[in-house]
């Protein structure tokens, strides 16, 4: 995995110009948060990660995009570590428990390595190709899923795990 990710492969996929405009965006963001706070991880991996991470756009834009773009990888044989980047990617991660409820197979979504954080986090600070803060999500996931949903306190994690830096609800 030592070659530079490229877009092309989103092409191959037939992932449309926005899945891969956005796909760059979240490669580029991942790779800032990662230098910026000088986190020790495998930046190949960051990156084919982020440039696939929504490959299962090509055949759903649903929640399942995920789970699609994992099987997807899965199929054509990727590495598990890229395969698990691409299913953990979803928000600050799925539980086992919400899966169930959001119509997914009972399986834990959440992001484990640094990796995988670093991944679903900078697909949460890129909306469209456009970069945004952590209160412009904090405000979209309020008003999507509800002033007080569970969601919101694992962001605020996650953000910290990457950052260092520790935000409080707006």
């Amino acid at each position: 995995m030592n070659e530079y990710p490229s877009s092309d492969i989103l092409e191959e996929f037939n992932c449309s110009f926005f899945v891969i405009e956005h796909s760059q965006a979240v490669m580029l963001k991942a790779n800032q948060l990662a230098m910026d706070f000088e986190l020790e991880v495998d930046l190949d991996l960051v990156k084919k990660g982020a440039i696939l991470h929504d490959v299962g756009r090509s055949k759903t834009n649903g929640i399942k995009h995920a789970i699609v773009g994992a099987k997807i990888l899965k199929n054509e044989g990727f590495p598990p570590e890229v395969i698990k980047i691409v299913e953990r990617h979803i928000g600050a991660g799925i539980t086992k428990e919400e899966a169930l409820i959001l119509g997914l197979p009972p399986k834990d979504y959440v992001p484990i390595t640094l990796e995988e954080k670093l991944v679903a986090h900078a697909d949460n600070l890129i909306h469209g190709t456009k970069e945004v803060d952590l209160d412009f999500v904090i405000k979209k996931w309020k008003k999507n899923l509800g002033e007080h949903h569970p969601s919101i306190p694992k962001l605020m994690k996650l953000h910290y795990e990457v950052t260092g830096k520790i935000q409080y609800p707006i």
